[in-house]
């Protein structure tokens, strides 16, 4: 089951970056998640469908941009010591300042990944193949889901947005044109392994 499947395009439920598939010759995600270690005590939590970022310490942080991102992928979940209880916790949340030595997240790194995401307002479909900025919000605690959404005011053909809508999410919980409108993205500009300088 995906958590978030039964929102409705018709009121505000994002869930952040959902990936259901990709533009690789693969077509599937085998070999594309892997473990990048997070910094014990990293102040910043991170969320299920928050896009991360790989950072000089060789730790990966939240990736907090809007019109601009420089992602390594997307944050599938993570593993630490739990410094409470002394057991190791797998979570769809890594909380901020865990303090934890052994910390790594789960990322799919993918950068032809397809991702679902809902629009914070109406996406027409006169949009597609438009890129778009991302509208950065706190995830939920409840369920450790974030709750980024693409911001369909940025509608534009500007080659720096980070995502480009490739196809509406048209189905019995969405349909295009929705007050919120569920579309099926990939990274535009600013996956960090398309971009030929190193970290």
């Amino acid at each position: 089951v995906i958590l978030g499947e039964n929102r409705m395009a018709t009121s505000a439920t994002p869930n952040g970056a959902e990936p259901i598939g990709t533009c690789s010759s693969s077509g599937s995600f085998s070999g594309k998640v892997v473990h990048i270690k997070i910094a014990s005590a990293y102040n910043t939590a991170i969320f299920y469908g928050d896009f991360v970022k790989l950072v000089a310490a060789g730790t990966i942080e939240k990736d907090a941009g809007t019109t601009a991102l420089t992602s390594i992928g997307i944050f599938l979940g993570c593993k630490y010591t739990d410094p409470s209880t002394s057991q190791m916790t797998f979570n769809q949340t890594f909380p901020a300042d865990t303090a934890a030595s052994d910390a790594a997240g789960y990322i799919l790194i993918d950068p032809d990944v397809l991702f679902r995401m809902q629009g914070d307002a109406t996406i027409a479909q006169s949009g597609l193949g438009a890129n778009f900025a991302v509208v950065q919000t706190a995830g939920s605690t409840t369920i450790g889901r974030s709750k980024n959404a693409c911001d369909a005011s940025t509608v534009a053909t500007t080659n720096t947005l980070p995502i480009r809508i490739v196809d509406f999410y048209d189905g019995p919980s969405s349909s295009v044109g929705d007050s919120f409108t569920d579309g099926i993205f990939r990274f535009n500009a600013g996956h960090q392994l398309t971009n030929t300088t190193g970290i």
